[in-house]
């Protein structure tokens, strides 16, 4: 499939942007010209759930789809945020990207935040996840041969000792009822190391448990 230099998605290395790669490339015949992450300056990791880079560009290496990287300071304002997300979508290969496609649920704040920012960019969000049932998508992560780990966890949602687990179907029993089988309430953020936009598996290890800023982190790494 020939990638369309019209559209970039925004990219966490979870289980939603995993899903929105996949219904872009199964149901609508896209494959995006780049996936666009935040990393948190000095640290080389996800901003928000603090991967590591070298996981993040064998991911995007594994799914074929080259991979922005934006530099943002921890705990980055917005006005910071706006300005380095300006500079990169004035930059190829996002210059040429009418389109972003965001992998967002049901929060309609941050959708609209999103519209707002770039319809004044002059470009178009797209949500192809957009009202579908987070029970439903779950199970229809699991059962289409995605694997992923839970790597951080809001402690005052779910017990800490989710953090490091298999999302799989055990860990959607033993979720509380309070609980979005996807994490859409931020109860959990996952990385993604197989599936059916992979062209090869993660071989991945788990490293120390820390807790920090109210989160708390499982630490992936490469196996090997």
């Amino acid at each position: 499939m020939q990638a369309d230099p019209s559209v970039a998605l925004s990219w966490s290395g979870g289980k939603d942007s995993s899903l929105a790669l996949w219904v872009l490339r199964e149901e609508l015949g896209i494959d995006p010209a780049a996936l666009l992450t935040t990393v948190t300056e000095g640290r080389d990791r996800i901003s928000m759930h603090d991967v590591r880079g070298e996981l993040l560009r064998a991911q995007a290496a594994a799914v074929g789809v080259p991979l922005v990287e934006i530099a943002i300071p921890h705990a980055c304002v917005n006005e910071v945020y706006e300005q380095r997300m300006a500079a990169a979508l004035s930059t190829p290969p996002l210059a040429e990207a009418t389109t972003m496609v965001f992998a967002d649920l049901f929060l309609e704040d941050i959708r609209a935040y999103r519209e707002e920012r770039l319809l004044g960019a002059g470009r178009e969000a797209t949500f192809p996840l957009w009202g579908r049932d987070t029970t439903a998508l779950a199970q229809q992560f699991i059962e289409a041969g995605f694997e992923a780990t839970l790597i951080s966890v809001d402690p005052s949602q779910i017990d800490p000792s989710f953090a490091g687990r298999r999302f799989d179907q055990s860990l959607l029993a033993d979720l509380p009822p309070s609980a979005d089988p996807c994490g859409e309430n931020g109860e959990f953020h996952t990385f993604v190391h197989a599936g059916p936009i992979f062209a090869a598996p993660l071989a991945v290890e788990m490293g120390e448990r820390v807790e920090r800023d109210g989160f708390v982190y499982t630490d992936l790494m490469l196996a090997g």
